[in-house]
């Protein structure tokens, strides 16, 4: 048997994700007992949730989750924070001690709004506000890291085993109508805290399993648009292209899988006209989001979310249904631990999105 370190293994790393369309908020035990089936896709390196809908009482704030390395660094960020956003509640994540997760940074939660004035002084909307002065302290406060920060949802991540992240973080306790889920196993770059995922800016959140050929081109693309990419990985890179491509371009979900799982042209010269037409302008127009190489993601926004995998499909996903229930992971095995009796499950085709909404939310 090959032993940890001594075999590259590029399909590891493992996903899922769960859905109610009614908004129905189940326990985050669900997903941590999903992710779990796939303990051997991971390495020990990084681990993670995205949950939608578990904050309700502060469903109108940003909710902004964020690590530090010391004491002095959480000052330097508050002074930030209060000159720029009122405060509405702010406290440490609740965790508990868990053997296997070590070396934790602080971990702090803060629910802010932006300050009226500095924000008319901005002239920028809203949320434009909020995603500059994440990457504000993201780039200039040293040793502070937001990880999280959309409203009514948030992101858990650590240094681990999934299963291990999802109890550190008492995920059982949360309660969502969306879970996605992440098991690292990383090729190219180290595992620590910041670099598990999901990745994440404003509601958007993306885990990945896969490995970007497209990377340096996609980076240079999106930093043009503002970016500012500080963690050297991929999917990184994934999140901030779907936030310019939906939130700033105002395109769809399905029409943001026509880019950066673009068909082949010989694939959109076979397509009835208006498709065709449609296609060929999303290929030109946004050629420089296109992403190249293996990958399966899951992608989750308020409302919803989306699984796409590659134009050739080179890794594993698979769907489930049941009811108004919608299941995607890696494994068969990770959908039928939570949900034995599906009404469907397949697997969608390389391009080929998946779309999931709330009943009665669009895009």
């Amino acid at each position: 048997m090959q032993q940890e370190g001594q075999v590259r293994i590029p399909s590891g790393c493992a996903i899922s994700g769960v859905l109610d369309k009614t908004g129905r908020r189940m326990s985050g035990e669900t997903i941590i007992k999903s992710i779990s089936v796939m303990h051997d896709r991971s390495n020990g390196l990084g681990g993670g949730f995205a949950a939608y809908g578990i904050y309700p009482e502060y469903k109108d704030y940003y909710a902004m989750h964020i690590f530090y390395n010391s004491v002095q660094t959480k000052r330097n960020c508050e002074e930030f924070l209060e000159k720029h956003f009122d405060i509405i509640n702010l406290s440490k994540i609740p965790t508990r001690k868990v053997k296997e997760i070590t070396d934790e940074p602080l971990i702090w939660r803060y629910f802010v709004a932006p300050m009226p004035t500095k924000l008319s002084e901005s002239q920028l909307n809203e949320r434009e506000f909020v995603a500059k002065c994440v990457f504000r302290v993201n780039t200039q406060i040293e040793g502070a890291y937001v990880f999280s920060s959309g409203k009514n949802m948030g992101v858990f991540k650590a240094v681990g085993y999934p299963e291990d992240v999802g109890r550190f973080y008492r995920l059982e306790e949360y309660e969502g109508y969306c879970f996605t889920a992440h098991g690292r196993y990383p090729t190219n770059t180290p595992g620590w805290w910041g670099g598990a995922h999901p990745f994440a800016l404003l509601d958007y959140s993306v885990v990945h399993n896969g490995e970007i050929s497209s990377y340096d081109a996609n980076r240079r693309a999106i930093e043009m648009h503002g970016y500012k990419c500080t963690l050297l990985t991929d999917t990184e890179v994934i999140t901030y292209i779907v936030d310019y491509l939906h939130r700033k371009k105002g395109l769809g979900f399905d029409e943001i899988a026509s880019v950066v799982a673009a068909p082949f042209w010989q694939t959109i010269k076979s397509m009835p006209p208006k498709e065709r037409e449609i296609h060929e302008y999303l290929r030109v127009m946004f050629s420089e989001q296109l992403i190249t190489g293996p990958f399966s993601i899951l992608v989750g926004f308020e409302g919803g979310m989306m699984a796409l995998n590659d134009r050739l499909k080179l890794r594993s996903m698979v769907v489930g249904e049941s009811g108004d229930t919608v299941y995607v992971a890696s494994e068969e095995a990770a959908i039928r631990i939570i949900q034995p009796g599906l009404d469907r499950i397949w697997a969608p085709k390389g391009g080929q999105p998946v779309i999931v909404c709330l009943n009665g939310g669009g895009e």
